[in-house]
């Protein structure tokens, strides 16, 4: 549209047009991200948006009612600075696992605090918590790094940060797909599956837990013990380090 390429991943300003009903132009200035470019029955083409923040956008299909809005592409303005085109290299921050589970909520817990800060542009954060599913099909959703924040026992002190990169190759064939489960390797089996074997770079974040539970015990506990809380904190620049590296390490390789 006048020049600029409208595509998964643009970062828009919403101006709904004075044709616009009630509803879109209460979005008015609101900023948000192309999710798809869609042509009707009657040709007409229409470009669905996700409002920036919305955390209803990782819902997987889901996310579709409710949380997905229709503009035309003169009703998107790219943003001050930018040619409307999406991230050169998109990074996809997720936290997994169970806040019911003690230190399993490792993942959710630093996903929300590492959500609160200005991240680059292309690097989108959001906590998946036990929906493997979603995660799944979100991985597949045009990003070209995930990195997954979770818990993970390798006989280190409790707390202790590392990252992971797993050998996707490795990964066993894919089994019955849960909609409330994660089991990472399960999930990155999905994926490879939905994507016809295509995955996007993996890293994890790995915290060594204190407190480790297998899911069948009689009590749940909520909250993390001292040093996984601790490790929190520190995952945040821990994370933000990380993802600088691969975006800089993305722009010489272009």
């Amino acid at each position: 549209m006048n020049g600029v390429s409208y595509r998964p991943g643009t970062r828009v300003r919403l101006r709904p047009s004075r044709r616009a009903d009630i509803m879109d132009l209460a979005l008015t200035g609101r900023i948000a991200e192309v999710a798809a470019v869609e042509e009707d029955f009657e040709g007409q083409v229409h470009v669905a948006v996700v409002l920036e923040g919305d955390p209803g956008r990782d819902l997987g299909a889901a996310s579709q009612i409710g949380h997905r809005f229709f503009f035309a592409p003169d009703e998107l303005e790219p943003l001050p600075g930018t040619d409307g085109g999406p991230p050169a290299h998109r990074v996809l921050v997720a936290g997994v696992g169970n806040l019911f589970l003690a230190d399993d909520g490792f993942g959710p817990e630093a996903a929300a605090l590492l959500a609160r800060r200005t991240l680059p542009d292309g690097v989108h954060v959001a906590d998946f918590g036990i929906r493997g599913m979603d995660l799944a099909y979100r991985m597949l959703d045009g990003y070209d790094t995930v990195v997954l924040l979770d818990a993970t026992p390798h006989g280190q002190p409790p707390g202790t940060l590392s990252v992971i990169e797993p050998d996707l190759d490795a990964l066993p064939a894919a089994g019955a797909p849960e909609a409330h489960a994660m089991d990472p390797v399960k999930v990155l089996g999905l994926a490879r599956q939905l994507g016809d074997g295509r995955l996007p770079r993996v890293l994890v974040v790995g915290c060594e837990p204190e407190v480790r539970m297998r899911g069948d015990e009689v009590d749940v506990v909520v909250g993390l013990s001292e040093p996984v809380r601790e490790a929190v904190t520190r995952s945040v620049p821990f994370v933000e380090s990380l993802v600088a590296d691969i975006l800089a390490d993305a722009a010489e390789r272009r």
